[in-house]
């Protein structure tokens, strides 16, 4: 299978205040990782880092045996990682079509299409000339998923997929995870549901206050070890 993201030691700043305190994870080609932990455990930082909108140092962050710590964003976007942002952060101005079409400015090869991305979601067909801040939470979220697919990415970071949402969305767009992984596509969701975190990955990491407080097989983990790592106790 292969190490596709390997992650060494990563540090994180906000001005004076460090974030993240060396971090290690590794995720395999292929594979599904879940990343659970309490509000500023730093899940949302580690994700920012991999993608560049934190700067990492270059030799932190290893992706497809090449390091990219530190890199601009969009070069991060055309290598091969795409990000789904906690809050979806999509373009106001801009239709669901031509939300979805901005993500794909990298231009890089691959299986995901509008037509493809309709067949996975078909209520954005249905809205696709509507404003995508118009949308429900739920179709909202579906459209930022669907940009970042737009992208063709080898690696896919999801933060915070089901923040917000009514259990029957969330189920919706869980239910179209298999499809997204069908073709070998590496996906790391950060979940506030630790329960659904382990039902859908096959392996988890528990951050906390900045570092790894847990890392196991998803299935193997107990709710006792989850609860105490997540709660620092």
């Amino acid at each position: 299978m292969g190490t596709l993201l390997q992650i060494e030691g990563l540090t994180a700043f906000y001005g004076d205040a460090q974030a993240l305190f060396g971090i290690d994870v590794a995720l395999d080609a292929g594979e599904l990782v879940a990343i659970v932990g309490a509000n500023g455990a730093g899940k949302s930082t580690f994700m920012k880092s991999v993608t560049g909108l934190v700067k990492a140092a270059h030799t932190q962050v290893h992706f497809d045996g090449g390091a990219i710590g530190g890199l601009p964003p969009g070069e991060i976007v055309r290598r091969g990682i795409a990000l789904v942002p906690e809050g979806r952060r999509l373009f106001p101005s801009l239709t669901v079509e031509e939300n979805l079409a901005m993500g794909g400015f990298a231009k890089r090869r691959g299986p995901w299409t509008l037509q493809r991305l309709f067949k996975l979601f078909p209520v954005l067909e249905e809205k696709r000339r509507v404003p995508a801040t118009a949308l429900s939470g739920g179709q909202q979220q579906m459209v930022a998923i669907g940009r970042a697919l737009m992208s063709n990415p080898r690696l896919l970071l999801c933060d915070e997929l089901s923040l917000g949402l009514a259990p029957v969305v969330i189920r919706e767009i869980y239910a179209a995870l298999p499809s997204i992984c069908a073709e070998g596509m590496t996906v790391a969701i950060v979940e506030q549901d630790v329960a659904m975190a382990q039902r859908v990955s096959r392996r988890l990491y528990c951050f906390q206050e900045g570092r790894v407080a847990l890392h196991g097989d998803s299935g193997a983990l107990t709710r006792e070890q989850i609860s105490q790592a997540y709660f620092g106790i």
